[in-house]
């Protein structure tokens, strides 16, 4: 991610013919990462990953639903995959959008949206709860990270076959925010964190 934020370019032979050829046969990526849909967030474009690196699942504010908990599941298992990212970013559409059907509900949004908002305003809530003021850039930073601890948090406890990676294969879940304006990304281990 250094290497992206200083604007140096993935290699060539990451992504060409040979790589694809590589990849065809078998493909044992290294990392799965749950990322918003946002267009400025390509998770193997910021990680500097070719084909086969990681497997990417991405839905509006990196949300854990229940179809996206057994995809992880299911390349967890397949793949032997041992680690996992859940990645938030900075001014994410999603989680200002929870921000304002709280603040003043609409009635507009489908059920479909409604339900990604539903998953994000527990953690807007959160952020509002800090001494943060609502809809600064500190607030949206609290609420980003908030929301993917619950995300984080949701894969750790919500599916018993994700818990038996862990304790199995050594399978990590962790969290990370990117920030659209510098490139870089912050890891951090939720839970860990308090230690």
């Amino acid at each position: 991610n250094r290497r992206f934020a200083a604007g140096e370019g993935l290699a060539a032979q990451d992504c060409g013919t040979e790589r694809r050829r590589e990849v065809a046969a078998v493909q044992k990526p290294f990392a799965i990462v749950l990322g918003c849909l946002d267009s400025r967030v390509p998770p193997e474009i910021i990680f500097g990953q070719g084909l086969g690196d990681l497997l990417v699942l991405r839905v509006a504010g990196n949300i854990a639903s229940q179809h996206v908990v057994g995809s992880v599941e299911l390349a967890a298992e397949a793949f032997g995959t041992q680690l996992v990212v859940v990645l938030g970013h900075s001014m994410c559409a999603a989680v200002w959008a929870s921000y304002e059907e709280l603040r003043k509900p609409s009635g507009r949004p489908s059920p479909e949206l409604q339900s990604i908002l539903d998953h994000i305003a527990p953690s807007v809530q959160l952020a509002a709860d800090a001494s943060e003021p609502m809809a600064t850039d500190l607030w949206m930073d609290a609420a980003v990270r908030s929301n993917v601890i619950n995300s984080v948090t949701s894969l750790r406890n919500d599916s018993s076959v994700l818990s038996e990676c862990a304790r199995g294969s050594g399978l990590r879940i962790v969290g990370a925010t990117y920030d659209v304006e510098s490139g870089l990304v912050d890891f951090f281990e939720p839970g860990a964190e308090q230690g």
